[in-house]
């Protein structure tokens, strides 16, 4: 399995950006798909203790993505809501992504990010480059107290697993 870079050190919170990289054992379109469609994205979206139990997916420039990510243990739902901005399949994905609420409620109380997402061609396999802006520094701080850094490697591990079937 190839290791996940990830940066969330003095430097990029000051730029208030989040950046994370990994080369998966998968195809690109492959791997783009399983970003890009709920029959993909149910079987491995989410940490390994918060899997995904909701997605409602409009994949097109102006669309949006609910979803919901459920504990195992207690049952207790996180709501995120998704709004495409850019698609270049199966090469970029632009998008705004929010925390909301079960009726696409948006929760202003919790940072909004911004992301564009590469997919790169490297031989049968694909490297994926994830750059995440927050509005500043103490919006990235809380997601990253929130536990985003664990969380996004527990899912990234996950699509691993999905995809190299």
């Amino acid at each position: 399995m190839t290791q996940t870079t990830q940066t969330a050190n003095a430097d990029n919170i000051a730029a208030r950006t989040f950046n994370i990289e990994r080369v998966f054992n998968a195809p690109r379109e492959k791997v783009f798909a399983a970003f890009t469609d709920c029959k993909h994205l149910m079987q491995w979206w989410g940490p390994n203790e918060w899997p995904l139990a909701h997605c409602d997916m409009d994949f097109r420039v102006g669309g949006s993505w609910h979803y919901a990510m459920r504990e195992t243990a207690t049952g207790n739902e996180s709501w995120g809501l998704m709004f495409f901005d850019e698609i270049v399949t199966p090469e970029l994905l632009r998008y705004r992504d929010v925390f909301s609420d079960a009726n696409r409620t948006i929760n202003v109380d919790l940072p909004e990010t911004n992301t564009t997402m590469h997919f790169y061609d490297e031989g049968g396999k694909t490297r994926v480059v994830s750059n995440t802006v927050f509005a500043d520094e103490a919006a990235l701080k809380q997601v990253i107290e929130m536990g985003m850094e664990q969380g996004l490697k527990e899912t990234w591990d996950r699509l691993e697993s999905y995809v190299s079937r």
